[in-house]
């Protein structure tokens, strides 16, 4: 299996940057080929403008659709946008390991979504969701949070977790075509001891030895 591991977080001995680790040396020990985008360490800007692109198609309007599209037709993202893509298309299965901050994406990775999700290359002319361009790969959120589990339960504190989560499962992975097995969470992990943070590891570990027989879950209309 070819899994694409993309990950952000600002710190690299954070949980996030363990359960990066984590992710990649299993997967690897396991036999599966690994691709890593670190974005921090990449220093991947998170902007979109005129340098997504070697190509011009209006050269006075920007409109980053028709740039996209014009892009895809003509080999002209440039080479950073360009790599990523191509780690999308080489992959089965994506991971996305990152901090929940703000009910989302942290915005490197957000910006990363908007520069690389590119029209006409990814998603577009009648493909989307059930038809996408990436059917049949698989993509996984991995993720912190600061709160604890309880809160984010129906009529949790901050509401339940699948509702938080829809707008990066079905807005952005099932859009593209991708199936979306469930995330996999580690709710505050500044709260747990040691010995839990490990076990937390330990279970992630013994998940992904296991991950090319899961099945997804619903991201349906809901």
């Amino acid at each position: 299996m070819r899994t694409f591991v993309v990950y952000w977080h600002p710190e690299p001995q954070s949980f996030n940057g363990a359960m990066f680790r984590t992710a990649c040396g299993t997967l690897v020990e396991a036999g599966h080929e690994v691709r890593i985008s670190d974005l921090h360490e990449m220093r991947f800007d998170p902007v979109s403008g005129r340098r997504n692109f070697r190509t011009v198609q209006d050269p006075d309007y920007l409109k980053l659709q028709i740039e996209e599209m014009n892009a895809t037709v003509m080999d002209g993202f440039s080479p950073d946008i360009e790599s990523e893509i191509e780690k999308i298309e080489w992959c089965d299965l994506m991971i996305w390991q990152f901090p929940l901050w703000w009910f989302g994406l942290p915005a490197v990775l957000k910006g990363w979504v908007d520069r690389v999700f590119a029209m006409g290359r990814t998603y577009g002319g009648g493909q989307i969701y059930e038809t996408g361009v990436f059917r049949g790969k698989r993509a996984m959120l991995s993720l912190t949070t600061g709160g604890p589990e309880d809160s984010y339960r129906k009529r949790g504190f901050n509401g339940e977790m699948s509702a938080i989560l829809r707008p990066i499962h079905r807005g952005m992975l099932k859009f593209v075509g991708f199936d979306v097995l469930k995330p996999q969470i580690v709710h505050g992990p500044v709260r747990l001891t040691d010995e839990q943070r490990k076990q937390q590891l330990a279970d992630y570990a013994t998940r992904l030895r296991g991950i090319a027989s899961e099945s997804p879950i619903d991201v349906g209309i809901y």
